[in-house]
This record gives structure tokens, C-alpha cells and sequence, in this order.
């Protein structure tokens, strides 16, 4: 399409112009179209099996994502939520322990605290990479602070050096919330098996996400892992025998069949989300946006691509009329929210600066060439600069 034909288009009314597919900022079915053959044959495995819950698939599933994020021990449970909140528990963390977190997160970070009987605190983020900032970490440690839970949001990871020694200097556990980073590394390691537990949520949207809910914890230490295995099933250390209260919290076979399916392709994948970060990255760098990337030390999987935009709604509902629906995420910090605002008041600057910029473009690794540069022409056309002509 020529420059001209670019702006014959634009000229036209939006009733007018040719209709196009949808574009969404995650399209979960299409990782199962992508692989249908190989999961339709992991689904009647386990129905023509005999074990439905905590069985084969499970067992190696949890054996296989351990070993590939670098860590010893997996333990699937029901979803990311539980995750956390039973890597809190099996840490010896409950009521009256403080934990420290990110309010730029999915509420469920913030739930799982709660549910472990611990009180959430908030503390800010760093402006260029949204993982919590050290400097208001160690403002915000108490001699009830019992664990900092870092959430390596969008698919980058946290800087977790200085938040090691705040955990070392004090006494305190860091776990690591995974949820949007499976596979990606700090200082050549995955996370997950830096802190003292990773917590993985593997719903259908997530890098490796089931056909349904799921989650897992990794460890390292198999104390705790053989805590977690009691804990998510009723405190049992053998059936119908609780040694401590518990849970009921099982990933079944059915979902670990499938993500054995995904994990093997999960490399690709993440190959791919890179692929296309880079042809956004070629595509709009020349715009007035704040675009995602890697840092030092650190390999972004992309779970997201989240710019930022001092025009955000605006550029959010022209991309609408184009049928591509970008995302939020999150539009609303936890700690203003009305379950946490009056509990839990924090002053969080960069976070509540954030919020109002934040914008999430396609992204998911069935995305056409086509796809991208599709979106990319719309943002230009947002900023009248068409592609042909920043390319000369």
C-alpha cells in the first residue's frame, strides 16, 4: 500500500472504511489452533487414563517446568493466586506479619497476602522498568516485615540485586511473583529460582497458560516444597490424614497434560513475543511514545507491550475504531481501589503517575507480520506520520 493509498483511507469516514478483523490484546485460542494435533492427543491421554487430579501428568509437569526454570522442586496448584498465597503460608507467614509489594499489579497479588492471614504494604515503583524501587522498600520495612513479594510485571524482570540484600540484611523472604514472566532472566537466570520461591499463574492468557486455571511454585529448598504438597491438599502427609489445616488447591491432569504440550514450545514462543517487540520497537520509535525493552542484565519475555502515552485514551479510542482493542493494564492501582484505599494508604507517586499513560498493544505470538504492522500504521495514523514515509 502506497502513501497515497494510505491517506486516501484515513480520509474516509470509519463507516466507510474496509471492515477488518479484530485485533485483541491476547487471543488465548489461538495457541490452541496453533498446536490442536499435540493437546487433542495430551487430552485423550489423560481421558483414557486413571487418574484425573495429582497424577502422571502433574507430577511430571511440575518435574519438567521446574527443571526449566533452573529450580529443583514444582508444585502445581489451582491457580496463581493460590501460588502466592500458599508459598506465604508454607514460609511460616500469617497474621500479624507484614509483607511488602507493588500496587501496579493484578489484585490477586494483593488478595493472596490477605489470604495468608499477613497484611499487605504498599511500596512505589521505578518509573523506566515498573518493578517496586529498593529506595521505598527499605522506607517501608518494619520489625513486622516478614517478606517482599516482587512482581516482575509485563514480562520484564524486577532489578532483584538490591532487594536481595534487603531481604538478606533483614531477615526476610523474597518471593517472586512470575505471573507475567515465564522465561524471562535477571543476571542470566530465570526467574522464579531467585527468590526463595517463584509463584506462577498459568491462566490461558499467561506466556505458558492452561486451556482453564492453573498455577505453580517452584523452589529450590524441599522443606518447603514438601509444606506446599500438604498444603494444597488439606495438610495431608497421606490420604485422609491432616498433619496441619490445609487447602484444597490441584492443578489437574487434564491442564498439566496441556502444559506439557505448551512448555515444549514455550522457547518459540517467547522467540516469537521478541520478534514482534522488535517490529513494534522499529515501527514506533520515532513517536512521542515510551516504548518497552530490555535492560541491562535482564531479557524481557513480553508478556505485554505496554507503551506509554501522554495521550493515552485518546490514542486508545482511535486504535477502537481501527477494531484493535488495546489493553489496560492496570488502570487502577490497588492500593486506591475500595476494597484497599481506607485499610491500606499509601502515597505512591510514580505509580499513580503511571497509570494514566499505560497502554497495552497486541501481543501474542500467533500474531501475523501483517497483524503488527497493521497496528503500527494505526498508532501512526494516530500521529499522522504513515509508515511509508518514516521509513524514507
Amino acid at each position: 500500500m502506497t502513501t497515497s493509498d494510505l491517506k486516501q483511507l484515513r480520509s474516509q469516514p470509519v463507516d466507510q472504511q474496509p471492515v477488518q478483523q479484530p485485533l485483541y490484546f491476547a487471543k488465548p485460542a489461538a495457541q490452541y489452533v496453533a498446536y490442536k494435533a499435540e493437546i487433542d492427543e495430551a487430552i485423550q491421554r489423560v481421558l483414557n487414563g486413571q487418574v484425573y487430579i495429582l497424577g502422571p501428568e502433574v507430577k511430571a509437569f511440575e518435574a519438567e517446568f521446574a527443571t526449566w526454570c533452573g529450580a529443583t522442586h514444582g508444585v502445581g496448584v489451582a491457580n496463581g493466586t493460590d501460588a502466592i498465597h500458599l508459598a506465604l503460608r508454607a514460609l511460616g507467614i500469617g497474621a500479624g506479619d507484614e509483607v511488602i509489594t507493588t500496587a501496579h499489579t493484578a489484585v490477586a497479588t494483593v488478595a493472596a497476602i490477605e489470604m495468608a492471614g499477613a497484611t499487605p504494604v504498599f511500596a512505589d515503583i521505578e518509573y523506566d522498568r515498573f518493578g517496586l524501587d529498593p529506595a521505598g522498600v527499605d522506607r517501608a520495612i518494619t520489625p513486622k516485615t516478614k517478606a517482599i513479594v516482587a512482581v516482575h510485571i509485563y514480562g520484564h524482570p524486577v532489578d532483584l540485586g538490591p532487594l536481595i540484600e534487603l531481604a538478606e540484611t533483614h531477615g526476610l523472604h523474597l518471593v517472586e511473583d512470575c505471573a507475567q514472566a515465564h522465561g524471562a532472566t535477571w543476571n542470566g537466570r530465570k526467574v522464579g529460582s531467585i527468590g526463595v520461591v517463584g509463584c506462577f499463574s498459568l491462566y490461558p492468557t499467561k506466556n505458558l497458560g492452561a486451556i482453564g486455571d492453573g498455577g505453580i511454585v517452584v523452589t529450590s529448598d524441599p522443606a518447603i516444597a514438601d509444606r506446599l504438597r500438604q498444603l494444597r491438599q488439606y495438610g495431608w502427609v497421606r490420604p485422609q490424614h491432616a498433619e496441619v489445616p490445609g487447602w484444597n488447591s490441584r492443578l489437574d491432569e487434564l491442564q498439566a497434560a496441556i502444559l506439557r504440550v505448551k512448555l515444549s514450545h514455550l522457547d518459540e514462543m517467547t522467540a516469537r513475543r521478541r520478534e514482534i517487540a522488535a517490529r513494534y520497537t522499529a515501527g514506533l520509535r520515532d513517536l512521542p511514545l515510551v516504548l518497552p525493552g530490555d535492560v541491562d542484565g535482564a531479557t524481557h519475555v513480553y508478556h505485554l507491550f505496554v507503551i506509554r502515552s501522554a495521550e493515552r485514551e485518546a490514542l486508545r479510542a482511535h486504535l477502537a475504531t481501527r477494531s484493535i482493542h488495546a489493553g489496560l493494564h492496570y488502570a487502577e492501582p490497588v492500593h486506591v481501589q475500595p476494597a484497599y484505599v481506607e485499610r491500606f494508604p499509601a502515597s505512591l507517586p510514580v505509580t499513580e503517575r503511571i497509570v494514566h499513560e499505560i497502554l497495552s498493544l497486541p501481543m501474542y505470538p500467533e500474531l501475523s507480520d501483517a497483524d503488527v504492522d497493521r497496528v503500527i500504521d494505526a498508532v501512526r495514523s494516530f500521529h499522522r506520520i504513515p509508515m511509508a514515509i518514516a521509513a524514507e
